[in-house]
């Protein structure tokens, strides 16, 4: 399996990192690097945890709202200017984020975090994996996926210790100049693209007059199909409930009575096995495609909310991180490559957009969902068995929804 990949990244490898520099520094607008600093952040503007929630709340959905038009631009915008475009918003956003001095101010730095960071950096890179490698698609993603587990199992951890030594706002300028400069290592890694992109045109272009080809959807003929709405719950639990805890982890520390560092600090194991989880995958579903990978994935997520809970226990924390990695894994992977083999090649951008404001609004209903239910003093028991229950549900039509043939 490994040999596989590295043949593949062999044959690749500047158009593979850039997939990779994409997802990794996508982190910059994830949750799992803003939350560390939300206590700060609090702190500084008075918030308690539901306002906070209610603040990035407003943000993401800011970004889902654009992010269905910004997104499908790279469907007919040269791809190097769309990802410089993506990373020199995201350096812009860290810059405003530093410079923020009211709530008003806030929702918007937290909004171009989300729309460049969360949003068009990683639609850059994922999306390119998947239409310009439709042969190896699962190794293609899998690979550029290892961004983002590698910016959680790190970023999280220094964001901690850099706001500690130098503060939350002076963290986001040294993360502002950090992107800004990454900008000539993006381009350097797309050179020779326009040549890979008249290939994959001239190779559209046969597969359009010859019979029994792939048919390309449009956005529109995918949201007319019924299947897109029964797989709808499986594409908003991930970012809802990976979202809210990596949000909260001050809240999950308090619950379990746990140090905060202590929860952060296994954010790594959670990234070890995604990536485990991601690469493996990537292979599965080149020889058996996404459809057969994909259909079970949250169940993993549904365990770990239920594992979380059996005590308090504090080396709980690694099976809980573990099952919720392979989740993740399976979700880099399995659902980009499910959009390109359900929707076709073409109009991808178009559809990966929908899709990732979809994830991006149900990322901002995560926190204040779950931050809400907290100020209600819900418990945090609760809370996650709820959660559970969703992604058994969400389960049970994705399994139907891929048995639907193609309309």
């Amino acid at each position: 399996m490994l040999a596989e990949y590295w043949r593949f990244a062999l044959a690749h490898p500047r158009f593979i990192g850039f997939g990779f520099l994409m997802a990794f520094l996508s982190s910059a607008g994830q949750t799992y690097f803003i939350g560390v600093f939300g206590a700060q952040i609090q702190s500084d503007f008075g918030l308690d945890a539901g306002s906070w929630g209610r603040i990035y709340m407003f943000g993401t959905l800011l970004s889902a709202l654009v992010i269905n038009w910004s997104g499908s631009l790279i469907d007919r915008m040269d791809l190097r200017i769309f990802a410089s475009l993506s990373l020199f918003g995201l350096s812009l956003a860290c810059l405003t984020m530093g410079l923020v001095n009211s709530t008003a101010v806030l929702i918007v730095a937290i909004f171009m975090l989300r729309q460049f960071g969360q949003g068009l950096t990683s639609h850059a890179g994922i999306t390119s994996m998947a239409r310009y490698h439709s042969a190896n698609r699962g190794k293609a993603i899998a690979l550029a996926a290892i961004g983002y587990a590698v910016g959680e199992a790190s970023l999280p951890v220094l964001g901690v210790f850099a706001s500690q030594a130098w503060g939350w706002r002076h963290t986001f300028f040294i993360v502002a100049a950090m992107v800004l400069v990454s900008m000539l290592l993006m381009l350097w890694l797309l050179r020779g693209h326009s040549q890979r992109h008249a290939s994959h045109s001239a190779e559209l272009a046969a597969d359009s007059t010859a019979v029994g080809a792939q048919l390309s959807y449009t956005r529109r003929q995918a949201l007319g199909e019924k299947r897109f709405y029964y797989m709808l719950p499986a594409m908003i639990a991930p970012s809802l409930i990976g979202t809210a805890m990596f949000f909260f982890p001050a809240e999950i520390a308090r619950a379990k009575q746990w140090s905060s560092l202590w929860v952060t600090a296994h954010y790594g194991l959670y990234s070890f096995f995604s990536v485990a989880v991601t690469i493996y995958s990537g292979v599965l579903i080149d020889r058996f495609s996404a459809r057969r990978v994909v259909p079970y994935f949250l169940l993993p997520l549904a365990l770990a909310l239920i594992v979380i809970n059996l005590s308090d226990h504090r080396f709980l924390v690694w099976p809980f991180m573990i099952l919720m990695g392979v989740t993740s894994g399976l979700y880099f992977t399995g659902l980009s490559a499910l959009w390109a083999e359900l929707y076709g090649p073409r109009y991808l951008g178009a559809i990966k957009s929908l899709t990732n404001a979809i994830m991006v609004f149900s990322s901002a209903l995560g926190p204040a969902l779950v931050g809400t239910l907290l100020g209600w003093q819900v418990s945090f028991v609760v809370i996650t068995l709820l959660l559970c229950g969703f992604c058994v549900f969400a389960t049970l039509m994705l399994v139907h929804a891929l048995r639907i043939p193609s309309s």
